[in-house]
């Protein structure tokens, strides 16, 4: 069922109208996070229900061919992409266990560990990292994962780093969080970790914070930031040469969904330090770009003509950074109400593009920017506006989060040198669906005043790929807006440009100067 959509109820509901009283609803406990099964509790007791956890998880014991967890060699990350040392990390982890009054802190989200330990990994798919825990201790670092891939180069990674690591296998972590409970005082976890962990700690030794890493983690240094600027750029060269690519061969009639997305995986795979995407690209034609998480497949896949708009959505990983971009075209003559909607989506877009504001705004004042030339006539979209994004790690990483809720304890507001997403989008049913998407930087803002002395912040758009000009009305479009999408675009050719021609991709070349041409609003 998808939940969130009309008519679909929620699983609280479900769960309460299927149950008679006093039925017990089994959980595994490393597969709910603390607040969540605190959450469902309190929800399930005031409907006569009972939520326990289980010693194993019903689903293992009846699948008898589960393949075995995999466990990759590790890729040690270089200090010229990390820009900061694994010693200088945990030695800034180690004064918040002095600030908040702990001896220890559990980490258990992989994208975490892999940050901290300037490690990446391959033990999921486009997502460079890890199966692994850590307990960081005021004197002792212990790193929980299979150790017969800490090898000599793992081991001398260690060392460069200025770190002494003990090793433990990966499932001796519940007895690592109960011998730290038995001889140290207060431990330090996450609100996203699991209820196995929040139940192994006693109340009155446990603090439970939104995670310390992750926040670190979200600001990016120098050396990451100047990384993901480069990376974008070689990103949006694979773009543009898919796009041409696309518009000249459209009609030969071969050009699927899945041919498509294998193009771009061509063309990114091309790329200086490309390493692999950073997710399933969501290529979507027509009726199919109007289903938002849409990825298509063997029985889904559809021909790309010139009769629709075509929403692509996807991205890279390199060693210097990760990427997500979508771009929406239509490559033969849009509607009159296809224009309207992209050039609402364009709106707010740019609007929440160019904002300036204080520092530790919440994501929230941005997600109404940017719908609000949608909400004027009465359309909206079905998705948040805006994830953070990692450096050479998830394509998804919080904080920051641009949404409606401000629930999650990880709206903590934005910060400098924090990058998230810019995606407004509009999907009318079973017809087309349009979506645009950069990835923007957190930077200073250049303005008169700066908010009685807080500072002013605004967005640098990381992503530098056109926007297709044939689907913007331009009567809908103020001067400014007009403006802004020449600037953007002067700086697109500037700086994709001349990497083409370094590639040899002269047509891809001689298209991308047609498509950023100047628009002029008559």
């Amino acid at each position: 069922m998808r939940e969130g959509l009309a008519d679909v109820p929620t699983r609280d509901d479900w769960l309460l109208e299927k149950l008679s009283s006093w039925s017990q609803v089994g959980t595994d406990p490393f597969l709910i996070t603390s607040t969540e099964f605190e959450r469902l509790s309190r929800v399930l007791n005031a409907g006569g229900l009972r939520l326990v956890t289980l010693e194993r998880n019903l689903v293992d014991s009846v699948w008898n061919n589960r393949p075995p967890q995999v466990s990759e060699p590790l890729i040690p990350l270089d200090i010229k992409y990390s820009g900061k040392r694994a010693s200088e990390k945990i030695a800034d982890l180690r004064k918040e266990l002095i600030e908040k009054k702990a001896s220890a802190i559990v980490i258990t989200g992989l994208d975490e560990i892999a940050w901290l330990f300037n490690l990446r990994g391959s033990d999921i798919r486009n997502t460079p990292v890890f199966f692994a825990y850590a307990i960081v201790s005021d004197s002792e670092i212990i790193l929980f994962t299979n150790p017969d891939r800490i090898n000599d180069t793992i081991r001398n990674h260690f060392r460069s780093e200025g770190i002494e690591v003990t090793v433990r296998e990966y499932d001796d972590i519940l007895a690592g969080v109960k011998e730290l409970v038995e001889t140290r005082g207060n431990v330090i976890i996450s609100t996203s970790c699991s209820h196995a962990f929040y139940a192994q700690i006693p109340a009155d030794q446990r603090i439970q914070l939104y995670s310390l890493v992750a926040t670190k983690r979200a600001v990016k240094n120098s050396v990451e930031g100047e990384g993901m600027r480069r990376a974008h750029v070689r990103d949006g060269a694979a773009l543009v040469r898919y796009l041409h690519w696309l518009e000249e061969n459209v009609d030969s009639g071969n050009i699927t969904e899945l041919s498509g997305a294998s193009q771009l995986r061509e063309f990114r795979s091309m790329q200086k330090d490309f390493v692999g995407l950073s997710f399933t690209a969501i290529s979507a034609f027509g009726s199919n770009a109007a289903i938002v998480h849409y990825s298509p497949t063997e029985e889904t896949d559809t021909l790309i003509t010139r009769d629709n708009i075509y929403l692509i959505d996807s991205g890279g990983q390199y060693r210097d950074g990760t990427t997500d971009v979508t771009r929406s075209v239509h490559m033969g003559e849009p509607t009159a109400f296809q224009k309207e909607a992209f050039t609402r989506v364009l709106k707010g877009f740019l609007s929440l593009g160019s904002a300036v504001f204080p520092p530790k705004t919440s994501g929230t004042f941005f997600d109404a920017m940017a719908r609000r030339a949608l909400w004027d006539v009465g359309l909206d979209y079905g998705h948040g506006t805006g994830h953070g994004i990692g450096s050479y790690l998830g394509v998804h990483e919080y904080p920051p989060s641009l949404v409606s809720s401000t629930v999650s304890p990880g709206n903590v507001g934005l910060q400098e040198n924090m990058f998230t997403s810019n995606e407004p989008g509009y999907y009318e049913a079973d017809q087309f669906g349009i979506r645009l998407e950069d990835i923007v930087q957190v930077v200073k803002a250049d303005v008169r005043y700066d908010f009685a002395g807080r500072g002013a912040l605004t967005f640098y758009a990381n992503t530098v790929a056109p926007l297709q000009t044939k689907l913007m009305d331009l009567t809908l479009m103020s001067e400014h807006e007009v403006n802004l999408v020449n600037s953007y675009h002067e700086r697109v050719l500037k700086e994709v440009g001349p990497l083409l021609l370094e590639q040899n991709a002269n047509e891809a070349h001689a298209w991308l100067v047609q498509q950023t041409k100047a628009i002029v609003k008559t």
